[in-house]
């Protein structure tokens, strides 16, 4: 039973893990007014020590340095116990002392089944974090989808994604999708090279799911072809997540009108439509502000509904419920791929746009294509 006495609105956060942790403590940074930062709990690296002392906390090696009475809130960001960490287990050592958590994805169904239990048990909240859905790229694709699927007829759904981020995949489906249910997985191939594929119906949509299920076990975050690309297609054109970050463009069908000479055809709106049109701002950002801005902003989307919890200003029944269907779900997928492919040798080699540039340069602009 939590019988913590916090006499401030602020909730007394520790954060467990720095490698993403780093992104939490920065979202905690951003929101002074209602978190207060008292410690990260880590290994000692070298990065954990620059992070410590970057947001002057101690920095603690071990749970039993903790003085649990004086934390109200947990940020568990390790491995959970599916991916071979102890998140889980800190997760519900911290609930069963009256710590209210919020834990990184991804979580097993039978370990988040768990988690809201012993969260039950001990009057505090238990929820998982997933920075992706609360990112203005896709909160933009996700509200003109809506828009599709109530005045289009919806064919297909094409996906691509690196399997490290299935589950927030899972997550952002269930909020585009109008019925995210049934899911029927028909084939399966996984002779493809670096991508597996995977077809059938989802929310009785046809889909095509291709994923990169590679990881270098050296160096298990990085390496990813790509995040996330959503398509949607329909009777009047392809709404696209072209990357998790954006764009988010719109690609008109492309409809010949019959029974007119070419010379001759009447400019009507759609044909004086551009091919391919971007909706929201035309420039993605650069790596640096997704790193530094974006996600602790998204991230802080999450700290705030947990806070908003705990406060009692929200109830947390309908997020607990779609939390535990995106796991379901979850298993369904990563169970049909498979475990992923170890590629220890797999390096990073930037490539320079400016030569890219020059190279697409050298092509000439024809008059009806815009110069960007």
């Amino acid at each position: 039973m939590n019988t913590k006495q916090n006499t401030s609105r602020k909730l007394r956060t520790v954060v467990f893990g720095s490698t993403f942790g780093q992104f939490y403590l920065e979202a905690l940074r951003n929101m002074p007014e209602d978190f207060e930062i008292k410690a990260l709990v880590a290994g000692g690296s070298e990065r954990s020590q620059k992070c410590a002392k970057a947001y002057n906390i101690p920095l603690l090696k071990d749970i039993n340095e903790i003085d649990l009475n004086e934390i109200d809130l947990a940020c568990v960001v390790l491995r959970s116990g599916v991916m071979g960490g102890k998140g889980t287990e800190i997760a519900r050592y911290c609930m069963e002392n009256g710590i209210h958590v919020i834990q990184e994805h991804p979580i097993h169904h039978n370990d988040l089944s768990a988690c809201l239990r012993v969260a039950k048990a001990n009057n505090v909240q238990f929820v998982t974090g997933n920075l992706y859905v609360h990112l203005p790229a896709f909160r933009r694709f996700s509200e003109v989808s809506k828009h599709l699927f109530e005045s289009k007829k919806v064919s297909y759904i094409d996906i691509a994604l690196a399997t490290q981020v299935s589950f927030p995949l899972v997550q952002m489906m269930i909020d585009v999708l109008p019925n995210p249910r049934p899911l029927r997985i028909n084939n399966v191939v996984k002779d493809s090279g670096a991508f597996q594929i995977l077809t059938g119906t989802w929310g009785d949509i046809p889909f095509t799911l291709r994923a990169h299920n590679e990881v270098n076990p050296n160096d298990p975050d990085n390496h990813q072809h790509l995040l996330h690309t959503i398509s949607i297609g329909s009777s009047g054109g392809t709404l696209s997540l072209t990357d998790t970050h954006g764009p988010v463009v719109w690609k008109p069908q492309l409809h010949i009108p019959h029974n007119e000479l070419l010379r001759n055809v009447t400019p009507t709106p759609e044909l004086n439509e551009n091919s391919t049109q971007v909706l929201g701002p035309d420039g993605p950002p650069t790596y640096q502000n997704i790193l530094q801005k974006q996600w602790p902003r998204a991230i802080g989307k999450d700290l705030k509904a947990i806070k908003q919890f705990i406060d009692g200003e929200q109830k947390p029944a309908q997020r607990a419920h779609l939390e535990l269907l995106c796991t379901q779900i979850w298993h369904e997928l990563t169970h049909a791929l498979g475990s992923p492919e170890l590629r220890p040798d797999a390096q990073f080699e930037p490539v320079e746009v400016d030569v890219l540039k020059e190279i697409a340069l050298t092509i000439p602009a024809e008059p009806e294509e815009v110069t960007y």
